[in-house]
């Protein structure tokens, strides 16, 4: 593989081969709004109604944490490394995340309208009422992952692939999807916003699960004799 996923595929796996590892230091402070957190180290923290409007995490990494409602909204996360990460319920709208790998976490009812998402790659990662309605992906994996009742609903989706992973309920209404692979999905079912499949590839099997929803939205009455 060459490119943009080329360097998602080639990023680290343990804390450990981070390359800032050595200059990482534990943060165990109030996050704050507007404030820049280079280089530190999140860990075991339990972040919950926190105010972190407009932060700014900066080749940094977090590692078994649960953040728990309040508001990180237009907050960017660059350079950042997440490993056993919950959001639930947390504003995430209009977030910027650019270079940022989540393994084995969870988002769960948490608003991510309006979100930048450039070179992420999700692993093992649980979606359940996610929105990211209005949302900008590029450049994005979804590997072996579930993603429950999530909402791109007028999204943007370009180079956006879904390896092994289960797609349920997925709403697509009046996104744009351009070079964005489902053939590897585990399984998929679509919502609503069948039209947006036009600038995505799928499989044969996947064209036979699908076929009787794309009848139903073409007015076509399917009925044996």
């Amino acid at each position: 593989m060459s490119g943009p996923l080329a360097k998602l595929t080639a990023m680290p796996r343990t804390l450990a081969e981070l390359p800032f590892a050595r200059h990482l230091e534990t943060f165990a402070g109030e996050l704050e709004s507007d404030a820049d957190y280079d280089t530190v180290h999140v860990t075991g923290a339990q972040i919950v109604d926190s105010d972190a409007r407009g932060t700014r995490f900066n080749e940094s990494a977090l590692t078994e944490v649960t953040v728990t409602q309040g508001s990180f909204r237009y907050a960017r996360f660059t350079d950042v490394w997440m490993r056993g990460v919950r959001w639930v319920g947390t504003n995430l709208g209009q977030s910027t995340w650019q270079d940022v790998e989540l393994i084995d976490s969870a988002l769960s009812g948490t608003e991510t309208v309006g979100a930048g998402l450039r070179r992420v790659r999700f692993e093992g990662c649980k979606f359940e009422s996610v929105n990211f309605r209005n949302s900008s992906l590029q450049d994005v994996q979804f590997v072996d992952c579930v993603l429950r009742d999530v909402d791109f609903g007028e999204a943007k989706l370009r180079r956006v692939g879904f390896p092994g992973t289960t797609l349920e309920r997925l709403a697509l209404s009046k996104a744009k999807l351009e070079e964005v692979d489902l053939r590897s999905a585990g399984y998929l079912d679509i919502a609503n916003g069948l039209d947006a499949l036009r600038g995505a590839t799928i499989n044969t099997n996947q064209l036979l699960d699908l076929a009787p929803a794309f009848a139903q939205a073409a007015g076509i009455l399917v009925r044996d004799n």
